[in-house]
């Protein structure tokens, strides 16, 4: 029987990346999503778990702190929520590379926001919202 939805708790370091990555695909080859969306979703949650390690919880002054990564299957949409207690921190207020900025070679481009850019652009739907103390990044794909 397919889960409709899991949570774990992981701490809020690199090393940590690689299980979540496993986790979600784990749930989401379990409910038979296609590979490359699972790739794609996968890439837009490891940007932005990553830029909660090295930005979020440093800022905050948080040495030990974790990620809540919430999966779940329902009406044909993919759903993962990462919860944080790091600096609060809207990604979708952050300017995205326009496609010049894009054109330009590495060295004359803007430092910062491709990540968050590429997060946005490999899901159906990105959202973010500050709720009870928490970041939540909401990421969603939609099954055909």
């Amino acid at each position: 029987m397919k889960a409709e939805s899991q949570s774990r708790i992981f701490e809020a370091v690199p090393g940590s990346l690689e299980p979540i990555r496993d986790f979600i695909a784990a749930f989401a080859t379990a409910n038979d999503i296609d590979k490359k969306k699972i790739f794609k979703l996968c890439l837009a949650v490891d940007e932005i778990s990553s830029n909660i390690m090295s930005y979020g919880y440093p800022l905050a002054d948080i040495d030990d702190g974790t990620i809540q990564v919430t999966i779940g299957y329902q009406d044909k949409q993919l759903k993962v929520v990462l919860e944080d207690h790091a600096t609060p921190f809207n990604p979708i207020e952050k300017s995205m590379p326009t496609p010049e900025d894009l054109m330009k070679p590495v060295e004359d481009r803007p430092i910062g926001g491709l990540g968050i850019f590429l997060a946005r652009q490999s899901v159906d739907l990105f959202d973010y919202e500050y709720k009870e103390g928490k970041n939540r990044n909401i990421f969603v794909v939609v099954i055909d």
